[in-house]
């Protein structure tokens, strides 16, 4: 029996496309529902279109208001953790829940899979059809290089979020791989082992960092893939799979060049690819902002955003230092009806309403390379890396007396990266159970909060802090719960037998 998912081959994106082809080389002659592969891949030049177009499909398909693209995956993962507070109203509240990623039939379970596997068929397409294309050898090797990036980065997703830690047994069945282009003839396969999933990511960014080595894009093209991103990406899987040093020495690598940004650029609202450091974003502009639409979750201090549901946790506040500038970023809710909410006012708006969406940045690598140091044994290089970053944000810095080495860094994975999509992740990879409590005090009853309401006056109101601290059927937060995992479409089960 077919896949369902990935047997529409290139054409899933034609639409994309063929508007970049029709703008970029003139080719305004083919039919609207389908570009022929003899014209798509006849030359590089336009199989670079087919990488932007992969690129603009995984982050602009618009599957429900609350699934724009891959943001979405991000914003989940963030809604099932520990310092996110979601609101009632809107967007990720089931997320929120563990209810809809647990559903095979919502929404969201269907577009995440599609999403993914969809971006794999067309980078195998590219993979597969770049070498007896027109152009450079050199043209060539960018274009695969992207290619297998964009798989890697597919499947590090789905070994990530459809399967327990691979240190907690690599042997574990997680999804398929498929490695060749789709036809209406492909079979679907039956699940792979995270073993031989991070075997083929690894393998792929390896043979991606060779490739573009002599690529250098512009500053102003960041959603471009070069040698950074896939060695952000490898530091990521090698992290996951427990190979310590690799992990630090190619975070490393991926982080030259892009420098720690000063408080100024902190306090800008997290919207603009040419923060210093991004090593990876999307970029929105009017007519093409799709993933902006993200932002009306995250931002909560801006009159134009919309939802103002990824409120903060107020005991995640209790973390920082005072002098930490991420602290100046909470401020309690005074407006009617949010009234007592904490607000991280880490993501804005740009004045027209849009926001590019961060993917990498050098702050995560310095990150890696501290957990991968101390989980290495080398705690001296550790220790310089997690201050350095520290002393970046003005935090005081690591000492002995802070305790345990690596729960202090993961403990600045989550204040340095709320937001951008790691809460889950961290939580599987590191085999923890998710932590909230209700902002209570002892005895049960709220704890109030002096808010500043519309008139400028204050005044104290009940503080908001989780409102689901167990999961929905009443049992307590657990390590390696199956809440946690992403369900395989009920559609996908029906048409591949094989899983």
């Amino acid at each position: 029996m077919k896949i369902i998912s990935i047997k529409h081959k290139i054409y899933a994106v034609s639409f994309i496309l063929l508007g970049l082809l029709s703008c970029e080389n003139g080719l305004d002659t083919l039919p609207t529902n389908a570009v022929a592969d003899t014209e798509i891949y006849k030359s590089t030049s336009n199989i670079q279109t087919v990488v932007n177009g992969t690129w603009r499909y995984l982050n602009d398909t618009y599957f429900t208001f609350a699934n724009p693209g891959y943001s979405a995956i991000m914003r989940t993962s963030d809604a099932m953790a520990n310092d996110v507070a979601v609101t009632t109203k809107y967007g990720y509240r089931d997320s929120y829940t563990f209810s809809d990623t647990f559903d095979k039939t919502t929404n969201r379970v269907n577009a995440f899979w599609t999403l993914l596997y969809k971006v794999i068929d067309n980078a195998n397409n590219i993979i597969e059809k770049t070498p007896a294309a027109e152009g450079a050898q050199e043209e060539k090797d960018q274009l695969i290089g992207q290619a297998k990036t964009l798989r890697a980065f597919a499947y590090l997703n789905l070994a990530t979020y459809y399967q327990f830690s691979y240190l907690k047994d690599k042997s574990a069945l997680a999804v398929p791989i498929y490695t060749e282009a789709s036809t209406t003839a492909t079979e679907g396969k039956p699940k792979a082992s995270l073993e031989e999933i991070y075997a083929l990511i690894t393998a792929d960014l390896t043979d991606a960092v060779a490739k573009l080595q002599s690529y250098n894009r512009p500053n102003t093209l960041k959603y471009r893939i070069d040698k950074h991103v896939a060695n952000g990406l490898l530091a990521r899987a090698y992290l996951n799979m427990g190979e310590w040093t690799r992990a630090a020495e190619v975070a490393a690598l991926a982080a030259e060049g892009f420098p720690l940004m000063n408080a100024e650029t902190y306090y800008a609202g997290f919207n603009d690819v040419q923060n210093p450091e991004w090593i990876w974003g999307h970029v929105q502009t009017t007519d093409q902002s799709t993933a902006s639409y993200t932002f009306h979750y995250l931002d909560v201090s801006s009159s134009g955003s919309y939802y103002f549901s990824f409120m903060a946790d107020p005991y995640f506040k209790n973390l920082f230092d005072t002098q930490d500038i991420r602290h100046a970023l909470f401020e309690w809710d005074g407006l009617p009806s949010r009234e007592g909410f904490l607000r991280y006012k880490k993501f804005k708006f740009k004045q027209n309403l849009i926001g590019d969406i961060v993917y990498m940045r050098s702050s995560e690598m310095w990150l890696i390379q501290a957990e991968g140091l101390a989980r290495g044994g080398n705690s001296a290089g550790a220790i310089t890396a997690l201050n350095t970053l520290r002393e970046a944000r003005n935090a005081v810095p690591y000492t002995a007396a802070e305790g345990d080495l690596v729960e202090a860094i993961l403990l600045e994975r989550r204040k340095e990266l709320w937001g951008e999509g790691f809460g889950l992740s961290d939580i599987l990879r590191n085999q923890k159970s998710v932590e909230r409590r209700a902002f209570v005090d002892d005895i049960g009853s709220p704890i109030k909060v002096t808010v500043t309401i519309p008139s400028g006056e204050t005044k104290l109101v009940n503080g908001q802090g989780h409102r689901v601290i167990r999961f929905g059927d009443g049992q307590p937060f657990t390590a390696n719960s199956r809440y946690y995992l992403f369900a395989i479409p009920l559609v996908e089960e029906q048409q591949n037998p094989n899983l």
